[in-house]
């Protein structure tokens, strides 16, 4: 059994990442991210943009106090 999953168009995308549909199609047009062409739509499938999210996290660094205090 195939299971289909959601496409989202262009306005979709911009509108989960919070950017512009600008930004959208710059990400299809520069092929960063995976997408379908549906006849002359361009569709985007959901796990397209979770992977793009995980691939461009950035995780935060973690500094340890080390105790030391500046000199005034």
């Amino acid at each position: 059994m195939v299971t289909v999953e959601r496409l989202l168009n262009v306005q979709e995308v911009a509108e989960l990442l919070g950017t512009t549909v600008r930004f959208s199609r710059r990400l299809i047009e520069e092929r960063r991210i995976t997408f379908v062409k549906v006849g002359r739509h361009v569709r985007i499938p959901e796990r397209a943009i979770e992977a793009y999210v995980a691939a461009n996290t950035v995780e935060p660094v973690v500094l340890r106090p080390t105790g030391l205090r500046r000199a005034a």
